[in-house]
């Protein structure tokens, strides 16, 4: 009082960061800090303070994906992060998963399990996505990260066998999790199986759905007894009769899914199983009307229930869900039609995930009504206030019904939707107006996709994602807008994205080009279905130092059917650009063309 006003204190870059008088943080309290920022952007962001937290991240960070396996050496990404606990690596692009992708494309597992298994003497996960992965690779890994490794995950790779998957169990003793989720595995007997039960008590999570891979009931009742932590399996085509014995055992298990009626309609067949009292997340195969009771004494406390692969009707929809109050995670197809999803809003309250594949437009059970469309995700969207996630094909789509889910889905961080051509006049099109509202209202959003029909989305609506992106970091964009104008316009406003994929858009080779030269923070991009030359001479407009392009000339020679019986448009030209610091990739198959570097 009387004296002076004291001098305001300032957070100067010496105090934050470490240097200065007195300001010096000791650096084992930057280490624990740097232990509490997961987030790989936050970290990346950390790194580049200065060269003490640069060190520091790198001495400290745990877990790294690496989104594109072209866009880092793996001896460089060891050089940077000597400590890593985890690693995730992804290979071929996604449309690979469609039947768009040749298989001698490349993403080979080799180079990374050569150069990283042994010198990282802290890994204990690693996780390849669509890579190439041999008998070879995983005896050199196991070789070397064998008695470490404690969660192997192959998710829909090729290339090698259960003899691959045997030498795994028979030298990761302390293995918890292993996933091989829709890969490609050359069956040579269910050895493996017995091996992981024989080798690894400690085994909680077992993983090989949507594989070809035989299984011996007697192998997964080993499995039960021997790994008394075992609380997800998700298996191939068995008979679930056959399965009573390993459920009476398996007293810990939360999720099961692969289970099969290969009896429809001999309900006293399967009368006998019972399911462990802690299930709450569950996948059956083959499924029918008759079949459907087996579920009713647990529906109330199941959080998560998959019912693509079943033969139920609308009505065995919504007789089903409507006692599934407690459900986190639907999937189904759109047989469920508008009336299935109005019962799931009114049942469903606490819906985070909802996944609506697309059914058999040829014969097997359709939805009366035809389908799902703009009422029926009106009703969720104003029902299931939670939602986090919706991924649908429908048959139909209004502006009113992207504005409902913009309104009430406030917690939505992934919306992806995919307009089928099954019907001749869609109600309202452009969706401008409901797309513009969506990204206004679901302010949470890091993963778009809108796959629409010609005419689905004018220059006007490309220009309002473009404006309305937000944080927006993943963007998949199929037949919408109408002139390089509308592209040019998108790409000025996206400044945050980082992977775009187009397809089937009117574009110019020249427009994609002078596009990714906008988008500052692009980092890969895959386009297929545009205004090609055959040689792609005008991508190189985008050249630039670290910008990897590769061209895939059009080659009608290529054509044929996708797995759903539709013509495959590999025919038609692709284009693959990233960012990487690896340089110029040197297996490229003869029908890649490396533009840049040359």
């Amino acid at each position: 009082m009387g004296g002076e006003a004291p001098e305001p204190r300032r957070l100067t870059r010496a105090l934050s960061i470490g240097g200065g008088d007195g300001g010096w943080v000791p650096e084992e309290m930057l280490h624990l800090v740097m232990g509490f920022v997961e987030d790989a952007r936050d970290r990346e962001a950390a790194s580049l303070v200065c060269r003490r937290w640069h060190r520091i991240d790198a001495l400290s960070r745990k877990h790294v994906t690496v989104p594109f396996c072209y866009a880092v050496s793996p001896a460089r990404l060891l050089a940077r992060f000597p400590r890593l606990e985890s690693l995730a690596v992804k290979g071929k692009p996604r449309a690979a998963m469609y039947g768009l992708i040749p298989d001698d494309w490349g993403a080979y597992a080799r180079p990374w399990v050569t150069e990283l298994a042994a010198p990282l003497e802290c890994l204990k996960a690693l996780q390849l996505r669509r890579m190439v992965v041999t008998d070879d690779d995983l005896a050199e890994l196991v070789r070397a990260r064998g008695h470490m490794l404690q969660e192997l995950k192959l998710d829909k790779c090729a290339g090698f066998s259960t003899d691959g998957l045997r030498l795994v169990a028979r030298s990761c003793r302390s293995l918890r999790t292993l996933f091989l989720e829709e890969c490609q595995i050359n069956d040579n007997g269910s050895e493996w199986i017995r091996e992981l039960a024989s080798s690894c008590p400690v085994l909680a999570t077992l993983n090989f759905h949507m594989t070809e891979l035989a299984v011996m009931p007697s192998d997964l009742e080993l499995l039960a007894k021997n790994c008394k932590s075992l609380i997800s399996l998700k298996i191939s085509d068995c008979d679930l009769s056959d399965l009573i014995g390993f459920f009476q055992f398996a007293t810990a298990l939360e999720e099961f899914a692969g289970g099969t009626f290969n009896e429809q309609g001999e309900l006293a067949k399967y009368g006998n199983v019972k399911f462990p009292s802690r299930l709450c997340s569950l996948g059956l195969t083959f499924m029918g009307t008759n079949e459907m009771p087996i579920i009713f004494p647990f529906s109330g406390i199941l959080k998560k229930l998959d019912l693509q692969y079943t033969f139920l009707t609308t009505e065995d929809h919504c007789h089903l869900i409507s006692k599934c109050p407690n459900l986190l995670v639907l999937a189904v197809r759109n047989v469920i039609g508008d009336r299935g999803l109005g019962v799931v809003a009114d049942t469903c309250k606490k819906l985070q995930r909802l996944r609506i594949e697309r059914g058999d437009d040829e014969g097997g059970v359709q939805e009366e009504q035809g389908g799902v469309s703009q009422v029926g995700l009106t009703a969720v969207a104003v029902g299931c206030r939670e939602l986090e996630y919706i991924a649908a094909y429908v048959s139909d789509i209004t502006n009113g019904a992207l504005e409902s889910i913009g309104t009430f889905c406030k917690k939505l961080y992934d919306f992806r939707l995919v307009l089928l051509d099954r019907e001749e006049m869609i109600t309202e099109l452009p969706l401008d107006n409901g797309v513009r509202a969506l990204l206004r209202g679901c302010t949470k959003l890091r993963r778009f996709a809108l796959y629409l029909r010609p005419g689905g989305l004018s220059d006007v609506g490309l220009g309002y994602i473009g404006q309305c992106s937000g944080n927006i970091q993943y963007m998949l964009l199929g037949n919408v807008g109408e002139t390089d104008d509308g592209l040019i316009r998108f790409a000025r406003e996206s400044v945050k994205l980082r992977k775009l994929e187009l397809r089937s858009c009117c574009f110019s080779e020249r427009a994609l080009a002078l596009a990714m030269l906008h988008m500052r923070s692009l980092r890969y991009v895959w386009v297929q279905g545009y205004k090609a030359s055959q040689t792609g001479r005008d991508l190189m407009l985008m050249a630039r130092p670290y910008w990897n392009i590769e061209f895939t000339p059009p080659n009608p020679e290529n054509a044929r059917l996708m797995e759903d019986g539709e013509p495959c448009v590999d025919s038609q030209a692709q284009i693959l650009a990233y960012y990487s610091l690896a340089g110029k990739r040197l297996d490229c198959p003869q029908s890649v063309v490396p533009l840049y570097p040359a």
